[in-house]
């Protein structure tokens, strides 16, 4: 099993230099509420040489296929071929609110959208009549949508980050690996399960599909101190947009949290950040995180390594580079002592 960090906009390039130092095989960069995936990937692709580079995830709806083809091939220029590029349908809220796009019918969406991304990617000339993408417009004498740069990898992987069956299904699909999180080992054979289903679907096998799980890891003896920043983390995605949509408070129902993670919720809803941090439960940080000590951390990394998780994505919670870096640093060390080392 390979590691993975999960980076920062605030010290990206810091971290990441060092990730690579320990050997971590790939650094993921986000997107949400306070940066943009792409500005940071081409700082941290200037500042390293061997770490591979994915975006964690580009928000679908915020960029049309054709700008999407176009940065992943820029990134995987600038990074020597490092690129892998990982997508996303982000919720409603994100869709409708920031990007005036609908939300309805995601998985055909997606299914559309990484059919135009691959094949422009592939310098074709692209054309495309669907329910949700028309390029050409009808009644258009617009020349076909094509790709005129240089490939270095060939082809540029595509990860899609999915939360609900449907959605893994069409992961194992279509994609070239799935980006997941919030997963804890005994959660993760109906998860491979759903990836399966949709390999079978396609006529491909599940080897060589590439499964990265995110994890959030903070470190201490006192498992219960080392959860706390880890519950305001949780807490927001658990207040995202109304109960009905939020696709992590039926992730969480569906692990046995639902009266709990309904509560958070409700506070989020309230306006009351830390009521909703202190209302997430402790068992449920402990059963999605890596908390403890180096030896406690390496028995969860041999569970998850056990379930078919090839990199496990490190969201290091320190206060300080300085502490992000020692976490990456017990990290690689506890991979090592689990035995999962390369």
């Amino acid at each position: 099993m390979k590691l993975g960090v999960n980076l920062s906009y605030l010290d990206a390039v810091e971290v990441a230099r060092e990730a690579e130092r320990f050997g971590y095989d790939v650094a993921v960069v986000p997107e949400g509420f306070r940066a943009d995936g792409a500005t940071v990937l081409g700082a941290v692709a200037a500042a390293t040489t061997r770490i591979g580079l994915a975006s964690g995830v580009f928000q679908i709806p915020g960029r049309t296929p054709a700008m999407t083809a176009l940065t992943a091939s820029t990134l995987d220029l600038v990074s020597k071929g490092r690129f892998r590029l990982g997508l996303g349908v982000s919720n409603p809220d994100i869709s409708e609110g920031w990007h005036g796009v609908p939300f309805r019918r995601p998985l055909g969406r997606t299914r559309e959208y990484v059919d135009v991304v691959r094949r422009t990617l592939a310098r074709e000339p692209v054309t495309h009549n669907g329910a949700h993408y028309r390029l050409p417009p009808e009644g258009c004498t617009a020349a076909p949508l094509r790709l005129y740069s240089e490939p270095v990898a060939e082809p540029i992987p595509i990860y899609l980050a999915a939360v609900a069956p449907g959605a893994l299904e069409l992961a194992g699909e279509i994609a070239d690996g799935w980006l997941g999180a919030f997963s804890p080992p005994d959660e993760l054979p109906k998860t491979i399960e759903s990836l399966r289903a949709g390999r079978l679907r396609a006529g491909l096998p599940l080897d060589g599909f590439e499964v990265l799980c995110g994890i959030p890891m903070a470190l201490g003896a006192d498992v219960e101190a080392a959860a706390m920043p880890i519950r305001g983390y949780l807490s927001h995605f658990l207040g995202m947009g109304g109960r009905s949509r939020n696709v992590y408070l039926s992730l969480f129902e569906r692990m046995g949290y639902g009266s709990e993670t309904g509560t958070v919720h409700e506070r989020m809803a309230a306006g009351d950040p830390h009521a909703a941090a202190a209302a997430v439960p402790a068992g449920l940080v402990d059963r999605i995180s890596l908390l403890g000590t180096p030896d406690r951390i390496a028995a969860r990394m041999r569970a998850y390594a056990e379930q078919g998780i090839t990199t496990l994505v490190i969201s290091p919670f320190g206060g300080t580079t300085a502490e992000r870096v020692q976490i990456l640093r017990t990290a690689a060390t506890a991979l090592r002592r689990a035995g999962l080392a390369a």
